[in-house]
């Protein structure tokens, strides 16, 4: 009997420490990721009217930390008020745990399938456990530096997951850095394996951009060392003739760049979220 009790209390400590969960405005969400074979954690920021509304549903902005950073990064430091930015915009930050994957499929390392992950694995678990509009024109996927690239290579590659996309100073090609980022820990090193290199760049992917499939935003300043490979990201979108928004600034490679500028991202993926809904 004194089991049974005791059984009982725990299992309404866990009801209670979910409900508390449901209820808190940021927290952490542990996934699983078969892919991996682990469990990986995404920080959550809900909107104010989350807990009030209960019948509400919500588009969800996906963001991307850089290398050397992690899944508290930018609601810890980048966008320490992002919270805010959830509630002024009534959507759904998720900040996922990229390790320095660089959000590929690694073609040496089978351990690393951050692509896979978010993908297959966290997008359905986040829709499941959070009242999320499940649909790509809801769903838009943004980050900085590696994030940045790993946004863009996410969304063009899944563009049945992500009506909208960006990056902010994001190193959309990786080929000027062979010795940068651990990147040749997931790539190779570049001289051998000059293939994986060239298929694992935002740069070549441009190709599978459906017209009008994806709404992008692409934003980098003037005084970033992955200023000239954004313009001439844009440079080749200008030549296929794929819309997007381009801004140039003057700023650095750093967190208060990146506070003010998705500022200026959530307003465009706001703006994609509407017109979406007024579609229907």
């Amino acid at each position: 009997m004194k089991s049974l009790k005791i059984i009982l209390a725990a299992t309404a400590m866990l009801a209670v420490s979910f409900a508390f969960a449901q209820e808190n405005k940021e927290l952490v969400f542990n996934s699983t990721s078969a892919a991996m074979n682990k469990e990986i954690p995404a920080y959550v920021v809900l909107p104010d009217s989350y807990a009030s509304d209960k019948s509400a549903r919500y588009p969800v902005i996906y963001l991307l930390h850089g290398f050397g950073g992690d899944y508290k990064t930018w609601a810890k430091h980048t966008k320490p008020n992002l919270q805010q930015l959830a509630s002024l915009f009534n959507v759904i930050f998720v900040c996922p745990e990229g390790a320095r994957s660089w959000y590929w499929d690694s073609p040496v390392d089978p351990s690393l399938r951050y692509e896979t992950y978010i993908a297959n694995e966290l997008i359905p678990q986040i829709d499941k456990n959070f009242r999320t509009i499940s649909d790509r024109k809801a769903r838009a996927i943004t980050g900085f530096s590696m994030g940045g690239h790993g946004a863009l290579w996410l969304a063009i590659r899944h563009q049945d997951l992500f009506g909208a996309c960006g990056s902010l100073s994001g190193g959309v090609d990786i080929r000027p850095f062979p010795y940068n980022w651990d990147m040749a820990k997931s790539l190779g090193e570049k001289w051998d394996n000059q293939k994986n290199w060239d298929d694992h760049t935002v740069m070549t992917q441009l190709d599978k951009i459906r017209p009008g499939q994806l709404q992008i935003a692409i934003d980098c300043g003037t005084g970033d060392f992955f200023y000239e490979v954004n313009e001439k990201l844009h440079r080749e979108l200008l030549y296929r003739n794929i819309p997007h928004d381009y801004t140039v600034r003057p700023g650095a490679h750093n967190h208060p760049y990146w506070n003010n500028a998705i500022d200026f991202q959530t307003l465009f993926f706001s703006k994609f979220f509407a017109s979406q809904a007024a579609k229907k």
